[in-house]
């Protein structure tokens, strides 16, 4: 058989067998740390109902952003499979990052986001990009952090009002780099455009999602106005693409 001939599976028994180990062993690094955490609570005298409110708490807590870490997972999953979403989504990865990366390396190599991948060149060079582009996260972050915090606490201790206008910044400076991309897309035509008001409308509904919370004190939504807005914008994209066809 011609080696053309033979396509790569992404969503192959391999890759969810390498996906489920790594799965489960951070899975039960989480088991092993909730034992021993609620050994150490019994131990230091903290009540059985305390235990059971934190752990309820914290549970409820966590769901928030699993919804945003399902949707990416979703996303990803229609071309690159599950397998890789799923590792990298649970492990280290975020749907800023994830997404991005996946989209720009499949754009730059002429892959159709709209089908699973088969070409096993095109499906390592997305992995081997949202791989090496986090690590710098992961390798400068425990040696620069605790010069950068002592850098913003100092600032917010001098002025706490240019503080919170240079954390702005830096928020706002992250949110320019992804919108750029977004924009880039209007060399597609109506399809870049779809992009363009699928980005308003998660952008309208996080306003009012903040204005909620500021204005008529709604907390709780401070955890989940990034899924809403996300949510809203994936429905308002399948009733909207059949016009930017």
């Amino acid at each position: 058989m011609n080696m053309k001939d033979l396509t790569f599976n992404p969503n192959s028994l391999f890759l969810y067998v390498l996906c489920g180990s790594v799965i489960t062993f951070v899975f039960a690094q989480s088991v092993f740390f909730l034992v021993r955490s609620c050994l150490h609570a019994k131990k230091i005298g903290m009540k059985k109902g305390m235990i059971s409110k934190t752990i309820i708490s914290t549970v409820i807590f966590t769901i928030a952003p699993a919804f945003s870490i399902l949707l990416g997972i979703i996303t990803l999953a229609k071309f690159l499979g599950l397998p890789l979403p799923w590792i990298r989504l649970s492990v280290i990865g975020a749907i800023t990052y994830e997404l991005p990366a996946a989209t720009s390396t499949a754009n730059a190599l002429g892959v159709s986001l709209a089908e699973t991948i088969t070409d096993a060149k095109a499906y390592s060079a997305i992995a081997w990009v949202m791989t090496l582009g986090i690590m710098p996260s992961i390798i400068f972050t425990p040696i620069l952090i605790k010069k950068i915090q002592g850098g913003v606490l100092k600032i917010q201790n001098k002025d706490s009002k240019w503080g919170d206008i240079f954390m702005t910044s830096l928020f706002m400076g992250m949110i320019s780099s992804f919108s750029g991309m977004i924009f880039a897309n209007t060399r597609k035509g109506k399809e870049g455009f779809l992009s363009i008001c699928v980005f308003a409308v998660s952008a309208v509904v996080m306003v009012v999602c903040g204005l909620l919370i500021k204005k008529f004190n709604q907390k709780w939504l401070e955890n989940y106005a990034m899924p809403f807005s996300m949510i809203v914008a994936m429905i308002f994209a399948v009733f909207a693409s059949p016009l930017f066809v």
